[in-house]
């Protein structure tokens, strides 16, 4: 299982290369099935893992001039509050036991994998949907003030979606630049794994306490390897359509999301 985990850790930074997002709805499950990880630890792994490998990809697309500074800023400090409001108040605020009747079980680890993969579906669905209805290009940058209230709205959102699952909300960080500011799709990648890396860091840092010192070896295993996948997913970027990776994307997480939801549900009604 660790192999597969290894090598799904390539795909993950090969995947957030390409598109600028999908780092955390993969993340998490190779932590919790390959690694054998806790739901709570996973996610919180998670945005280290991601963090670092979007961090080392925000450097290597700032070199090349595909980052908006300004509307990161604009996207990650509504996105911070988001996180601390959900790693500080309303995760804690879950009881491990949620429901225990009629020989269903329903635990916070299980909860939190559940709502997982009802984001991954969502995410599926925007990077599938978004081939169809936003131009691939468009160079005119929409700066109006309604714009920036939207963006600051799904920041807000991301950050609470950021802390709560450990996913950095890349699949609505890139339709939110592309659709409501008309981002170019290179800059929209570059400004997203920006903004990815500081609401995963930050979340990441308000949750070390919980975080377990003997997991390091490996979490920096899994950064090297996705940072390598990286590397890769951004050379490839350059020779594949836009559509097509988006659309393989999409119908990838579909999949990814099915299984966890299948799997998940198994574990409520059959619980080992």
């Amino acid at each position: 299982m660790f192999i597969l985990g290894y090598i799904s850790s390539f795909f993950m930074g090969t995947m957030l290369g390409l598109i600028g997002a999908g780092g955390s709805i993969l993340t998490v499950p190779i932590l919790f099935y390959f690694f054998g990880q806790d739901a709570i630890f996973a996610t919180t792994n998670s945005l280290f893992v991601v963090g670092i490998a979007a961090l080392a990809g925000a450097i290597i697309q700032s070199k090349n001039g595909d980052i908006n500074i300004k509307i990161g800023t604009y996207f990650a400090a509504p996105s911070f509050i988001g996180i601390y409001i959900a790693r500080n108040f309303l995760l804690p605020s879950i009881p491990n036991i949620i429901i225990s009747n009629f020989g269903i079980t329903l635990t916070k680890p299980l909860f939190i994998m559940i709502i997982f993969s009802i984001i991954m579906v969502f995410s599926s669905w925007t990077m599938i949907r978004s081939n169809s209805s936003v131009p691939l290009e468009i160079t005119r940058l929409n700066t109006s003030s309604a714009n920036f209230l939207s963006i600051g709205i799904k920041g807000l959102m991301v950050g609470m979606i950021t802390g709560f699952v450990g996913a950095g909300g890349g699949f609505l960080i890139i339709p939110a630049l592309i659709i409501l500011l008309k981002f170019p799709i290179k800059k929209a990648v570059g400004t997203s794994l920006v903004i990815i890396a500081a609401n995963s860091l930050f979340g990441f840092g308000i949750s070390f306490r919980s975080v377990q010192i003997e997991n390091c070896p490996l979490l920096l295993t899994i950064c090297a390897l996705g940072i390598a996948g990286m590397f890769l997913g951004q050379k490839l970027s350059h020779k594949m359509s836009e559509k097509s990776l988006k659309s393989g994307f999409g119908y990838f997480a579909l999949i990814i999301a099915s299984f966890i939801l299948w799997d998940q549900g198994l574990r409520l009604l059959l619980p080992i």
